[in-house]
């Protein structure tokens, strides 16, 4: 049989024992979920950028388009210039401000 001290000793270690498994266990299950997580958001992140790929594909319109408006701007202009002529209650663009400054 063991004695009194023994017993105390082997009731101790076997506390911490317990102690220390529970903590791993429970570490090792944080770790798990920090991964998982990890993992999902890396999915997120690499569906983002393959979306950005797809919506950045069609860049090469962009000159394009801006001619476009340009020209719509130049029309819209003229149209504005001619019924300012025509329709004196128009107002006609200000004058250059370094222009009207002299």
């Amino acid at each position: 049989m063991l004695s009194d001290a023994e017993l105390t000793y082997w009731t101790v270690i076997l506390v911490l024992g317990a102690v220390v498994l529970v903590a791993v266990v429970v570490l090792l299950s944080l770790l798990i979920l920090f991964v998982k997580r990890i993992d999902a958001e890396v999915v997120k992140a690499r569906d983002t950028l393959e979306a950005i790929t797809r919506n950045t594909a069609d860049t090469a319109l962009i000159p394009q388009t801006g001619d476009g408006v340009d020209l719509v701007l130049a029309e819209g202009l003229q149209h504005h210039l001619f019924l300012g002529r025509v329709y004196p209650s128009i107002p006609t663009p200000a004058a250059d401000p370094v222009e009207a400054a002299r």
